[in-house]
């Protein structure tokens, strides 16, 4: 398969990287930043679109893929509403659509968050508007479009975009808490696996990911 992936500065987005690098199953990834990555790899290919609301001049390098990991995103604090809203839903639509219209035998993947609102009401601002982005997405005409929402994830070995902050929470967390970690090796392959196989839930919670995995 033929893979576009956001993201890949940042954590998550790194360690699916790394996954899609490894696995048989993935021929080509598109690495979408908005700024150059220094990673190379026989596999990886890179397009700078430094703003991800205005796709349509990269039309052409954006067609003739099988799926989209976007795990491209942003921490709440320090954001209000608004400002969350256009990262998290207004940037993700655009890029989703054009995507759509492209490429309509596509998958999607989004990277969610354990804890997300689908019904956008709650009271908490980040998890309103990340159920919000969801539900847009899945009414998008792809061949399917799944949302993950992981609860903490451990990084390869050698990860470089782990803040320094999040190490000892993650040597520790899963020792206390096995059943609400993943490896993102976990969280890679369940997104190969939602585009060779699918799954029965367009929402993936911890255990579903886990189970898409197949470990």
């Amino acid at each position: 398969m033929k893979v576009i992936l956001t993201g890949a500065t940042g954590m998550v987005g790194e360690g699916v990287l790394l996954e899609c690098l490894e696995n048989p199953a993935v021929s080509k990834v598109l690495m979408v930043n908005r700024k150059a990555s220094p990673v190379a790899h026989p596999k990886l290919e890179e397009l700078i679109v430094p703003d991800f609301t205005k796709p349509e001049p990269y039309a052409s390098s954006l067609s003739g893929y099988d799926a989209c990991f976007y795990c491209a995103g942003i921490s709440s604090i320090g954001m209000n509403e608004e400002q969350y809203t256009h990262i998290t839903y207004d940037t993700t639509l655009a890029f989703a659509n054009k995507l759509a219209a492209l490429n309509p035998g596509m998958v999607f993947t989004f990277v969610s968050g354990s804890s997300t609102d689908s019904s956008e009401n709650g009271k908490v601002m980040w998890a309103r508007v990340k159920g919000k982005t969801e539900n847009a997405l899945m009414k998008l005409p792809f061949k399917g479009a799944y949302n993950f929402r992981p609860g903490l994830m451990k990084p390869f070995k050698g990860q470089k975009n782990v803040k320094a902050i999040l190490k000892p929470i993650i040597l520790i967390f899963p020792l206390l808490f096995p059943k609400q970690c993943l490896t993102l090796k976990q969280v890679g392959q369940a997104m190969i696996n939602a585009v060779l196989k699918g799954y029965t839930k367009q929402i993936l919670e911890i255990a579903d990911i886990r189970e898409l995995a197949g470990n």
